[in-house]
């Protein structure tokens, strides 16, 4: 069973309304945890969010096949996951810090409605683990609307006034090294042996009993070829010498990983046959087996018959398949490995909306990425982007959505083009554009510089709890602001 939060106050335990937080703070923990009281405390907004929250449910079904609250024994309330979600972003910490902090620091345990004595709750690393991956990046989304709209509600001048928003797009890294075919070989080869191994153990067979030997035998055949590759000899003749070695050290290392993956194949197939080991058990071993199939095929096609791979054959990572080759010409970044994350910042500083881009581009995005916004906050009037956005479909297609879109073209202006892009509001917004830089540094700074979290499903939820933690971060700098400035002029009346 579980619930959004326990009602029912416990002995030394505050209100979380009644939270002190210094305003004074430079610290980015009271911001988060202000923009979480706000929520809390402002009753049409917590009404919403909790709404939200009661779908965040395990992966439980009750004898109907539904997913049930109310069966089991008591989960972690769905708001004590989403104050640990949005400090782990918001802090750009690992799950050891968010322990740490949710066992030990005093304001944090008051938000999450434990009390100061009598109240020994403790949280396990895992328990945090397996809770704050049951957010979906949608729920997120819903979520991030509620915190937006009540952002809107302190920093509008008027509940009708327009939105300008600022969109653009950056790589979010994933957590992988930098690809060769070989080490790729290497990681696929090595964990088909270990996986190989544990279900033989698992099911008191000895066949892979020497398994870090042969992983070991392997790591030396692919540093052979590692070594060897590193030669920078001037003379002809000894690198023709040199060439003629490298390629036996290829054809010795693709022999020796292949003749572990035959036997990881037999292997497969007798637990399947002889244990009767489902299939659904082995899929883990079958991605690994595919894996190294493609990198020998591909690294014999490459080193040993000279063929040029096609960059759509190229996997960057066996681990974190979804892991991209960027390349935006950034200078000092030649290369990025990870996937583009396209966001929408308004006037005030929130962002409204955000797109992981999944093999797709600037200029393939830019109609859907106004349109869902669009559909979340109506009240949009305009959108800018640089040019990496721009084709004259994307032009005609945002001039259907908004009033304005500010997209200055690619090369030469036409008459038409440059008088459009030499009214006074298009010049206005569009020097305000460069102002989305500074809130996609912002979340960078917390937590979107890597991903922490693994899979493409992993990716999205990191990246949408992301999101959600910077706008608690921006509505609860403003409420401290506010606090802030009523608190001088108290002073400034009492002098």
């Amino acid at each position: 069973m579980r619930q959004v939060i326990d009602p029912q106050l416990q002995f030394g335990e505050q209100d979380i309304s009644a939270i002190d937080l210094d305003f004074k703070s430079r610290d980015d923990i009271p911001r988060i945890l202000r923009g979480l009281q706000y929520i809390y405390t402002t009753v049409e907004v917590r009404e919403q969010v909790f709404a939200i929250l009661e779908e965040v449910l395990p992966e439980r079904v009750d004898a109907g096949g539904k997913v049930s609250a109310d069966t089991g024994r008591p989960g972690m309330e769905q708001w004590k996951i989403l104050v640990l979600g949005t400090l782990r972003l918001g802090l750009n910490a690992d799950y050891d810090r968010i322990q740490e902090l949710a066992n030990q620091h005093g304001t944090i345990r008051q938000m999450l409605g434990h009390g100061d004595w009598a109240d020994e709750t403790q949280y396990s690393l895992q328990a945090l683990k397996e809770n704050l991956r049951l957010f979906t990046p949608e729920i997120l989304d819903r979520i991030n609307q509620a915190v937006v709209r009540a952002g809107h509600r302190l920093v509008k001048e008027s509940p009708h006034e327009g939105l300008n928003i600022r969109c653009d797009s950056f790589v979010v890294e994933t957590d992988v090294h930098h690809p060769t075919d070989i080490n790729l070989l290497l990681d696929a080869v090595r964990k088909a042996i270990e996986i190989s191994a544990q279900l033989c153990r698992d099911e008191g067979l000895s066949d892979w009993r020497q398994s870090a030997y042969n992983i070991r035998q392997l790591k030396k055949a692919y540093r052979h070829v590692q070594q060897l590759k590193r030669s920078k000899s001037q003379d002809e003749a000894k690198r023709q010498e040199r060439q003629v070695e490298i390629e036996q050290a290829y054809r010795d290392y693709l022999e020796l990983a292949g003749d572990f993956l035959a036997r990881v194949r037999d292997t497969r197939a007798m637990l399947h046959i002889g244990c009767s080991l489902p299939a659904a058990m082995l899929a883990e071993l079958d991605e690994y087996i595919a894996h190294g199939e493609r990198q020998i095929d591909q690294i014999r096609r490459r080193v040993l018959h000279g063929e040029r791979i096609p960059h759509a054959e190229k996997v960057f990572s066996v681990f974190e398949r979804h892991t991209e080759w960027i390349n935006k010409g950034k200078a000092g970044v030649p290369v990025e490995l990870g996937l583009r994350v396209a966001v929408c910042e308004d006037q005030h500083g929130f962002i409204l909306y955000h797109q992981v881009m999944e093999k797709t581009t600037d200029d393939k995005t830019a109609i859907a990425l106004v349109e869902e916004t669009k559909a979340r906050f109506p009240e949009v009037e305009s959108a800018s982007m640089d040019k990496g956005f721009h084709s004259p479909a994307n032009q005609a297609g945002l001039a259907e959505i908004v009033d304005l879109p500010v997209v200055p073209k690619k090369g030469k202006r036409s008459a038409a083009e440059a008088e459009r892009e030499s009214d006074p509001q298009f010049i206005r917004l569009r020097r305000r554009h460069s102002g989305v830089e500074s809130a996609i540094n912002a979340l960078e700074a917390h937590g979107l510089d890597i991903c922490r979290d693994h899979g493409i499903d992993g990716f999205k939820r990191y990246v949408a709890l992301a999101v959600v933690g910077r706008n608690l971060h921006r509505l609860g700098a403003i409420l401290l602001e506010q606090e802030a400035e009523q608190e001088r002029r108290r002073r400034k009346r009492a002098a």
